[in-house]
């Protein structure tokens, strides 16, 4: 979302009730973690609303905050504002200090970044899982990803 600008949304919609409840119950399965404070993102009267954009690209918005995303259909992931608010939903993979600088240009985030000091891995993250990308030294996270092979691949 480095560049993203309003040229890049296509449609905003206000989903219905059934469609609402079944995004609540994706992100539900997929952060377990965020049961307590589901009701508190995503209020079951407050009107949800998707925007479409380019590259296939949702976002689910509610009262005007961006809070998950998805793309192509596939499991919605939540935005860095909202992992900067609850940072313990998501498995977490760091980085070490000479890759932050290329992960925030929007580089890939090869093996060798995760294994060398100071990088660590989530033995326990599967192919296609999405991951926070942590910063040695760094309190937040810096990025969201998708995992190409698992961990201990």
């Amino acid at each position: 979302f480095c560049r993203f600008s309003s040229e890049d949304v296509s449609s905003q919609n206000q989903v219905k009730a059934s469609v609402q409840r079944k995004i609540r119950q994706s992100i539900a399965e997929e952060y377990p973690g965020l049961e307590p404070v589901l009701d508190d993102l995503l209020p079951k009267k407050a009107p949800l609303i998707v925007v479409k954009c380019q590259n296939h690209l949702n976002l689910v918005l509610v009262n005007s905050v961006p809070l998950f995303f998805n793309i192509r259909d596939g499991p919605y992931m939540p935005t860095l504002r909202l992992l900067h608010q609850y940072p313990n939903i998501m498995k977490k993979f760091q980085v070490d200090r000479g890759a932050i600088k290329f992960v925030l240009a929007g580089a890939n985030i090869m093996c060798p970044g995760l294994t060398s000091p100071g990088g660590a891995l989530d033995d326990e993250v599967e192919a296609e899982t999405p991951v926070a990308i942590m910063a040695e030294g760094k309190q937040h996270a810096l990025a969201i990803g998708f995992t190409k092979m698992s961990a201990k691949d």
